[in-house]
């Protein structure tokens, strides 16, 4: 009795069916067998089969899941050596057929939802067991994080298991985040399970210039589960309520959506209420109370640009950056500021001794897609005194002497580079004597240290923008952790003669970093999302990289 309670997970008091069976047919052959003696036997039946429970009895059901469908359902190697002949030790399952129920239950719902349709074709036990609620309520909790909303759902007479075959499973290949095909703007889509439905919320920047502010939600599209049980699109644009829609998958990674009813998105006051209802959400004021006039044009701009897709679009798949051991802080998606185009979203990414932010959302000047931020982290940079750092003609001195300094370590072959340690050597002997060649120090610390190399500057160090730079958002932290060369891109409207032009990237913290633009003489200053974002972390670097390539062609 040992032995049958061992493999089927019950307790001494639940005896199963095959133990009875063979207790009534042979009586005393083997009952009196020792303890030491079924332990002997259990450890044999499971190095051919497999363990009786976890991740080898799961793989034999996987297995059996796409194999022929038959009667019976042998286990592991399925040798039947009591038919026929006299027992020589206690009796064992040899099928999954023999298995109760309820551990079947159990087993079935440790398994993917992707492959239990397959199961079902095995046999008609497995398809009837396969009704059970348990195990497709265990499938939207671990595969989706639907807890609470089930049993809400259930009550209005709609299935776990009807959940998850109509509506969870048809449509899992669009969660996650995706880019819409804007043109030069882009954008930021979020598909999750948000209660019984599926929402597609597009995440927009808070109002210019209030970076610290979260992320706005506006829902684009929504599936949902009729009273007839079959999957429904809505689509969610306009100030009408939701309408009919449709989703189509393009191809990997790519989905369009398609409004049926675009005259909900239309309004009473005809294109001017439509354009002051747009301009208040997306900026939080009337065209009045932009007084620039450039900034007016930008803005009318993209309104007529954006408004004549009428939520019928095509996304493409991004993905969160993964996190490696020697990152400068956690990679993801900030918020930043720029200029008269105002907030837009970078998502900043590690490369070995690089950090590069890409744009997620865009401009005419710098679309989405392109890489605004380029840092070395091989080029750390001493910040002066503070009273030095107003002086922008000091700051410029630093940042351009290590932009020279790269650019000939670029041109020069690299047979050289021992030539431009000897150099740097040279020049750190010059700063010690002269210590208001701050750039001196900051080149010999290029050289020789990386991101956490052997600069003196302190974990927090006081910061202040020079005269003369433009800040949107005047509110920003007085003190950084580390400062490094970079370049940011800029570019004419309609992105002609783009150009990258040196600048200091300042990190302040974990969630905020900054970057002054020299040539423009202004400062971004970026915040990170707080979100929740699911379904989005890329699985490795290398598709990560590929999407990024990808993300620049699009918008090139």
């Amino acid at each position: 009795m040992a032995v049958c309670a061992r493999l089927c997970g019950v307790g001494q008091s639940r005896r199963c069916r095959r133990r009875q069976r063979n207790d009534q047919q042979e009586q005393g052959s083997d009952s009196d067998m020792d303890e030491e003696e079924e332990e002997k036997i259990v450890g044999q039946r499971r190095s051919d089969a497999g363990s009786s429970g976890g991740p080898g009895r799961v793989a034999a059901v996987a297995a059996a899941a796409t194999a022929e469908p038959s009667d019976t359902c042998e286990y592991g190697s399925g040798h039947n050596t009591n038919r026929g002949g006299s027992n020589t030790g206690p009796p064992h399952p040899e099928s999954l057929m023999e298995l109760p129920p309820e551990l079947l239950v159990e087993i079935f719902s440790l398994l993917p939802g992707t492959v239990l349709p397959n199961v079902a074709l095995v046999c008609k036990k497995f398809r009837q067991i396969l009704n059970t609620e348990t195990i497709w309520r265990r499938r939207c909790a671990e595969e989706f994080g639907m807890r609470e909303d089930l049993r809400k759902m259930e009550a209005t007479g709609v299935s776990s298991q009807d959940l998850y075959v109509k509506l969870l499973h048809p449509y899992r290949h669009i969660l996650g985040l995706w880019q819409p095909d804007i043109g030069p703007y882009g954008g930021l889509l979020n598909v999750v399970v948000d209660g019984l439905f599926i929402i597609g919320w597009m995440y927009l920047p808070p109002h210019d210039p209030r970076v610290e502010d979260p992320m706005r939600r506006r829902p684009l599209f929504r599936i949902h589960l009729l009273e007839s049980k079959k999957a429904t699109v809505e689509c969610m644009y306009g100030h009408k309520g939701p309408h009919k829609g449709d989703i189509q998958t393009v191809k990997k990674d790519e989905f369009s959506t398609k409004c049926n009813q675009t005259d909900h998105h239309r309004m009473p006051g005809g294109r001017q209420e439509e354009f002051r209802t747009w301009l208040e959400e997306e900026w939080g004021r009337t065209l009045e109370e932009i007084f620039h006039e450039h900034m007016q044009e930008l803005i009318l701009m993209k309104f007529i640009y954006t408004s004549q897709y009428d939520n019928c679009l095509t996304y493409r798949r991004i993905y969160l950056p993964p996190l490696m051991p020697s990152d400068l802080l956690q990679p993801g998606l900030f918020k930043g500021t720029y200029g008269s185009h105002g907030l837009e979203i970078v998502m900043l990414s590690f490369h070995e001794m690089s950090a590069r932010a890409t744009k997620l959302t865009g401009d005419p000047n710098v679309p989405a897609g392109q890489l605004t931020l380029d840092v070395d982290l091989s080029q750390p940079v001493d910040l002066p005194e503070l009273d030095q750092q107003r002086n922008i003609d000091v700051l410029s001195r630093i940042i351009l002497g290590i932009h020279e300094k790269v650019q000939r370590e670029v041109e020069q072959p690299a047979s050289d580079t021992s030539a431009c340690v000897e150099h740097a050597e040279e020049e750190a002997d010059d700063a010690a004597a002269e210590e208001t060649e701050v750039d001196h120090g900051a080149c010999v610390d290029a050289c020789q240290s990386g991101p956490s190399g052997s600069s003196s500057s302190p974990e927090a160090q006081p910061f202040v923008l020079p005269l003369g730079v433009m800040a949107r958002n005047e509110v920003y932290p007085r003190t950084c952790r580390k400062c490094f060369y970079g370049t940011g891109l800029i570019a004419g409207h309609g992105f002609t003669s783009p150009e990258r032009t040196p600048g200091l990237f300042v990190l302040f913290d974990e969630d905020r970093f900054g970057f002054i633009w020299l040539e423009l003489k202004s400062f971004s200053l970026y915040s990170r999302l707080m979100d929740h974002l699911p379904h989005a972390h890329a699985p490795s670097m290398e598709p990560f990289e590929a999407m990024l390539r990808n993300m620049q062609s699009w918008t090139s």
